[in-house]
């Protein structure tokens, strides 16, 4: 599947918003947030900083509600029940202020230079952007083998599935204009299938969409949220369910231009 060109008419955008999902991270969420100020900053990107504290039980909520004194464009939005990856960056998505965004991780596996490539190629017009670390530019560093085998396993099933290029569609990391989040809702993912629902709702709700090569680094600190036991079934439902929208729905939920 081709994405649609870029809007040439677009309206220049105003204010990022980062959005960061966070549980028991006290060990990297300070320098995550300030790094990402800092490179915000030096970049002249407006921006605010939306750390979703996903029920944790350490003193995540505590170091964020700090950072935000110094930080004002920083602020933590503490999420009650339900807790899961998915309703977390939903619960952030519903609360921000800008008119583009940014869902990056709090364990500063990616690369805030990448925050700044993501904001100028959205300024280009494209209505979304998509990091992947496997174009030729991108990288991963300290990737475990076997998530690595089974990651591409995985966005191999779903480029086959929905004939597009995309080869990392289940990496989080990838911005978005607000027209494009607000034309996905709801959101049904509770978990890390978020981070396939809400690409391959804007690629066959028809909004323009273009790849970047990203670098990714494995979390240095903390302990890793994904469990892959635990996400075959819910990927693959959200797939399926994506999949029947496309060829089923006679473009009920397609972009309407107006």
């Amino acid at each position: 599947m081709k994405s649609p060109a870029p809007l040439t008419a677009a309206e220049e955008l105003k204010l990022l918003s980062v959005v960061i999902p966070a549980r028991d991270e006290e060990g990297c969420i300070a320098s995550t947030v300030e790094h990402l100020h800092v490179e915000l900053r030096l970049n002249n990107v407006p921006h605010e900083i939306i750390v979703v504290d996903d029920g944790s039980t350490d003193r995540t909520a505590e170091i964020v509600t700090r950072l935000s004194q110094s930080i004002p464009q920083a602020r933590l939005l503490s999420k009650g029940q339900p807790h899961g990856f998915g309703h977390a960056i939903t619960a952030g998505l519903m609360e921000i202020k800008g008119d583009a965004a940014v869902v990056m991780m709090a364990d500063e596996s990616d690369d805030c230079r990448d925050v700044v490539r993501y904001w100028k190629k959205l300024n280009e017009g494209w209505d979304a952007v998509f990091g992947s670390r496997f174009l030729k530019g991108g990288g991963v560093i300290d990737y475990p083998w076997i998530k690595l085998r089974l990651n591409r396993f995985a966005n191999l099933f779903i480029r086959m599935l929905f004939g597009i290029s995309l080869n990392d569609t289940t990496n989080a990391f990838k911005a978005y204009r607000c027209t494009v989040i607000k034309g996905c809702m709801p959101m049904l993912s509770a978990h890390f299938n978020l981070t396939v629902e809400l690409p391959l709702k804007t690629i066959i709700r028809g909004y323009s969409w273009t790849t970047i090569p990203i670098t990714w680094r494995n979390r240095r600190t903390g302990e890793a949220k994904l469990k892959i036991q635990e996400m075959g079934s819910r990927y693959l439902f959200i797939c399926l369910y994506l999949w029947l929208e496309k060829h089923l729905s006679r473009g009920d939920y397609k972009r309407k231009d107006t």
